[in-house]
């Protein structure tokens, strides 16, 4: 049976980097659309000190997507360029940990807001930070370039769980 061409056009890099940027913001934006009054809600919770304004979250988030989803396409590419079944293993059982955590992230948000399972979502996002912690290692490994890009959604994770810690302390 004849190699297939590897080779991939401009286009197909744009489509699928591309791709790797909507799934994240789409995402995003797909729950923000059920929990769209969420940003009034927390203006309303007894914060804990340093609690920015509710506008900076989805100008944060904006910009955490682009990067996770870059990253996750980086990944990807090295994972398929590499000659190396374990380059491709290791790409490979990246991408399902960057999936896992993606649904832990995008359910945090109606758990919090929604259902007011303030306790329940710290959990959950403690979950979802150690599937970072992981997957950044993971990561580094592949393509330090995106193990850099997933450093600014650690940290706003970690920001994001003393703020969640604080508000169900507070309320």
């Amino acid at each position: 049976m004849p190699k297939q061409n590897r080779k991939l056009t401009t286009w197909g890099k744009v489509w699928r980097a591309t791709l790797a940027i909507i799934v994240p913001l789409g995402g995003g934006f797909i729950v923000s659309l059920f929990t769209r009054d969420a940003m009034a809600k927390f203006a309303e919770f007894n914060q804990p000190p340093l609690a920015p304004p509710a506008i900076l979250f989805p100008i944060a988030w904006t910009i955490l997507y682009i990067l996770m989803g870059v990253a996750s396409y980086l990944i990807w590419w090295k994972g398929r360029d590499s000659g190396k079944s374990t380059d491709k293993s290791a790409a490979k059982t990246a991408l399902i940990i960057y999936a896992v955590q993606l649904v832990f992230n995008f359910a945090w948000t109606p758990l919090f807001f929604l259902l007011d399972l303030f306790w329940f979502a710290f959990g959950w996002l403690m979950v979802m930070w150690a599937l970072i912690i992981i997957l950044m290692v993971k990561t580094r490994q592949i393509s330090k370039p995106a193990f850099y890009m997933l450093v600014p959604y650690i940290l706003w994770c970690t920001f994001a769980a003393y703020l969640n810690c604080g508000i169900a302390i507070l309320n």
